[in-house]
């Protein structure tokens, strides 16, 4: 919050609630959109492990997750010699989420600020 928007009023727990509640946003918006990247790498056969991907977000602990939740995701994820369709990966969820870390960084950032002002 700019110093010239503060008001009177707003108390610590106010403020710390408006905070977290944009960071709560901010963590399922760039869960959102690791999945979304990620959706775009994972290996292809019949698009059972690309339907299978999934968000969550801990608010008591402000912590996101991306999940993809068939039996063979993780050998798919984890085993660097399979053959994959041109653009398909293993790592195909590490990557996207170490790539666009920055993207995550200002959509958190965004979120908060938005709900601080």
């Amino acid at each position: 919050m700019r110093s010239e928007e503060w008001r009177p009023g707003h108390t610590p727990a106010e403020i710390n609630a408006r905070w977290k509640a944009g960071a709560v946003q901010g963590l399922e918006l760039s869960a959102e959109h690791v999945l979304q990247v990620s959706r775009q790498r994972v290996p292809l056969e019949f698009g059972d492990l690309e339907r299978s991907g999934a968000t969550s977000v801990d608010r008591s602990e402000l912590r996101a997750a991306v999940s993809y939740g068939t039996p063979y995701a993780v050998y798919q994820h984890e085993t660097p010699n399979l053959n994959h369709l041109p653009g398909r990966e293993w790592k195909y969820l590490e990557n996207p989420a170490r790539e666009e870390a920055e993207v995550i960084e200002r959509i958190i950032a965004a979120a908060i600020e938005r709900a601080l002002s």
